[in-house]
């Protein structure tokens, strides 16, 4: 579906189930970021009310993931820790087109966030089949079908608010590029690591 140019290996389910703890509490911020990116977006679109709510829904859900995923944190009787920098996303970051038309820009955002929610879908399907840990096998698999959605939406806007032919090669580019940086993740106890 998302045309991810390198799968996840399984065996970052492995790390990520022996530490739990950690992958709980980053994908805790990472929700947490996906909201504060969505209500960026707002900001940028006022003249488009239609955009807005869709917007505001995502970020709300997003929020209510947090909500989800702290409280497995709590009901554990682990430390939430303190928010971690994203090198995955930073890197992402530095790919947004600067400068130029202000609806290229938004463009280039909507493609970064339907990037993002797409890798996050993709590693949630990874845990959902490799790890035995069955509470959080179901909570994946439904924030699986959720970010599926999200990553959707933000595809489908980046079209809406450009030339769709301009945005599917721009898609292609986003994908070329990511597939080079995630080479260097999928080591780590984090969502994107």
């Amino acid at each position: 579906m998302f045309k991810l140019k390198l799968p996840t290996d399984p065996r970052w389910a492995n790390i990520a189930e022996d530490n739990i703890q950690e992958i709980l509490t980053d994908h805790a911020w990472c929700e947490q970021k996906a909201a504060t990116n969505a209500i960026g977006l707002i900001t940028m679109l006022p003249e488009r009310p239609d955009i807005v709510t869709e917007l505001l829904a995502i970020a709300q859900e997003e929020l209510e993931h947090f909500g989800q995923v702290l409280e497995i944190i709590k009901k554990r009787g682990y430390t939430f820790g303190r928010t971690r920098k994203d090198d995955y996303v930073n890197e992402l970051v530095n790919f947004i087109q600067k400068g130029g038309h202000r609806d290229t820009m938004i463009v280039d955002k909507m493609l970064f966030a339907a990037m993002i929610e797409a890798r996050s879908c993709e590693r949630f399907k990874v845990l959902t089949e490799n790890i035995k840990d069955e509470e959080l096998k179901v909570f994946y698999k439904e924030l699986m079908i959720s970010e599926a959605n999200h990553y959707t939406t933000f595809i489908g806007f980046a079209r809406e608010l450009g030339d769709p032919d301009q945005v599917n090669k721009r898609w292609e580019e986003w994908l070329e590029y990511e597939a080079k940086i995630i080479k260097s993740y999928g080591n780590k106890e984090t969502i994107h690591g």
